[in-house]
């Protein structure tokens, strides 16, 4: 019967509504009388009869006009039983009314007591409805814990209470005054009730909602939580509901930062300010993981234009549209300028920078991944190389105040091509640095930051959500991490530091361990891991190998004169490098090299170069293999 009336159409609904009503008036007036005589037969007559039938027409034009058969029964809120009380004190001032034009002579109590019989007798399969209803969309959900009884929690649980997703079943919470409460019908368990209500009510997952929670503690209760074979899923943070950034019930997983433990020092004002507020400030490779954080940054600092240099339309066209959002919800007055071109391109890039007077220039733009550059050597020469002097080149002849290199871990001691190209970026800005004074050069160098393009993290999570396996390539590596806009703001505070020829390093904290960090977003996802101990274990892990010029861990000095600077995160490296008269010879015959796309003339003259490069095998160059094996063919 249920199902029937909730399925059935519109029309339908709304004829078994009225026919009900049609009954249930006068039904409810034999019940005040009833009352009101204290007998099961009271005297009726054909007056009461008639005012009863008068009654019972007027309530329904009445509940007709007040939208109550409009409304959905199974979504009925308070607003519908106000206009229901409404309608049933209009139905006894009719029913009033009609008993002194029939003279049909009814108690004046037994009025009052219809009130309460007609909203007894109209109310109750309304809110019978909707309950059934709740209860049978409820039970379909799956059951979830929130873990944190706070604001935040609370506001969660009321979010839910719409999904047709998930039902709050209980609160965790560490606080003592807040455990074995109630509230709002839920009880706060304390965290070690985990284990037993999970496996009584076969709970598969916890939300947490820890509010303002530092991220070391939210690496503490996370890794905790690890080992309970529930999927840690979170709430967006405050300051995002805030802004208006998510929703209280758009519940995601776990953030990799809080996996990491490392809370972002505050950055300093007037160092993000320096080089950026009502400058000119230019990005190039905008369109990337770190130029275009880099853009979200400098346009928070109000700068008088930021320039969007970038090779990639589509990328640039979407950082584009971000950052003009960006600049409405901010009300922020930068003008906005993007412009399609290449860093290999020295005219174009010096035409650029003079028409705008450009002051402040932020190099992003390169080829970062290690495999792709190790099998295009000399097109990732000629972007991370030549591209950084043209633009050093263009910068100096257009008077630019200041310019600063996006640099990498794999610049040191590198064991890639990607890795040396880098390093001699910087041994050209270096050079400059010293053959003159005008433009001041500095590098920020650093490791891997999450959600990257290249990042393993999104790879991991795409991995897990197909089933496995996860593909690591050695039971060992390790690498740094950090957050974009951590390392971002950073490179903005450092370049402010910079004397001329500085080569900053950023602290990247404690070095992470990819087969554990694989491991963790495992448990956190509910699963558990396949291996010969465990076999019947959810995904695998696959050790693939280290690609091409990769290793096992990434450094961040060549040497040891490493030097604190006045920020706690950043530190200035003094490293050896060439004068220009050295370093311009090497770059002429590295052209050539390239121009003659003579890839291991290119490879031994990085060898040359004062980069502490260190080939590993055979290079992997798709060009210069496939040329070799065409020249044995022909033998």
């Amino acid at each position: 019967m249920i199902n029937f009336l909730l399925n059935a159409s519109r029309p339908v609904k709304r004829i078994i509504s009225v026919t009900y009503d049609f009954i249930a008036v006068p039904f409810a007036i034999y019940l005040a009388l009833a009352l009101r005589f204290g007998s099961v037969t009271p005297n009726v007559d054909n007056a009461v009869i008639s005012a009863a039938l008068i009654t019972t027409l007027i309530t329904l034009i009445t509940f007709v006009k007040l939208g109550l058969y409009r409304a959905v029964v199974r979504f009925m809120t308070g607003q519908a039983f106000v206009r229901l009380a409404l309608g049933i004190a209009i139905s006894a001032i009719t029913l009033a009314s009609s008993s002194f034009f029939t003279h049909a002579g009814l108690p004046r109590s037994s009025l009052i007591i219809y009130c309460f019989t007609a909203f007894a007798v109209l109310g109750t399969p309304r809110l019978f409805i909707r309950s059934i209803v709740t209860q049978l969309g409820r039970s379909k959900c799956e059951p979830v814990l929130i873990y944190g009884a706070g604001q935040q929690g609370v506001a969660l649980a009321n979010a839910l209470t719409g999904s047709d997703h998930y039902r709050t079943f209980a609160f965790i919470d560490d606080d003592n005054k807040k455990q074995n409460m109630n509230i709002q019908g839920l009880k706060v368990h304390a965290a070690d009730e985990i284990k037993k209500l999970t496996e009584l009510h076969q709970i598969k997952k916890v939300l947490l909602a820890l509010g303002r929670t530092s991220i070391a503690e939210r690496k503490r209760l996370i890794e905790k939580l690890a080992d309970s074979k529930l999927e840690v899923l979170t709430a967006p943070s405050v300051n995002d509901i805030i802004s208006g950034k998510a929703r209280i019930e758009e519940v995601r997983e776990v953030e990799i930062e809080d996996l990491l433990g490392r809370d972002c020092v505050t950055p300093r004002s007037e160092l993000l300010q320096n080089n950026i507020h009502n400058k000119i400030v230019l990005v190039t490779g905008a369109g990337g993981s770190i130029g275009s954080e880099l853009c979200r940054q400098a346009l928070l600092q109000q700068p008088k234009q930021l320039i969007l240099f970038e090779l990639n339309e589509y990328s640039l066209y979407a950082i584009e549209q971000e950052l003009q959002q960006l600049s409405s919800t901010h009300h922020i007055d930068t003008e906005i300028i993007s412009i399609l071109g290449s860093v290999q391109k020295q005219n174009r890039l010096e035409a650029i920078f003079r028409t705008f007077g450009v002051q402040t220039i932020y190099h992003a733009a390169a080829y970062k991944h290690v495999p792709m550059v190790e099998h295009n050597v000399v097109e990732g020469v000629r972007n991370n190389v030549f591209g950084t002097w043209y633009c050093a080149e263009a910068a100096i002849a257009a008077g630019v105040e200041r310019f600063v290199l996006i640099s990498t871990d794999k610049a040191v001691r590198p064991t890639n091509v990607m890795g040396a190209s880098k390093r001699m970026a910087e041994l050209i800005l270096q050079a400059l640095a010293e053959r003159q004074r005008d433009t001041l050069f500095c590098m920020v160098r650093f490791g891997n930051v999450l959600g990257s393009s290249g990042s393993v993290v999104p790879l991991f999570r795409r991995q897990i959500k197909e089933g496995g396996p996860i593909t690591v390539t050695h039971p060992d590596i390790i690498r740094y991490f950090m957050t974009i806009p951590e390392a971002s703001q950073l490179v903005i505070q450092a370049g402010a530091m910079g004397k001329g020829g500085d080569v900053f390093v950023l602290d990247m904290g404690e070095p992470v361990k990819i087969t554990s960090l694989a491991k963790k977003m495992i448990r956190l996802s509910g699963l558990t891991e396949k291996t010969e101990q465990n076999p019947h274990g959810d995904i695998e892990l696959q050790f693939t190998g280290l690609r091409p010029g990769e290793k096992l861990y990434e450094e961040l000095l060549i040497g040891d004169n490493v030097e604190g600077t006045d920020h706690p995160r950043i530190m200035t490296a003094n490293e050896v490098h060439l004068s220009w008269p050295e370093t311009h010879n090497l770059l002429n015959r590295l052209d050539k090299a390239c121009h003659e796309f003579r890839v291991e003339d290119v490879i031994n003259l990085l060898l040359e170069a004062p980069a502490a490069y260190s080939k590993q095998g055979e290079s992997p160059d798709w060009v210069l293999n496939a040329s070799l094996n065409a020249s044995k063919t022909l033998k």
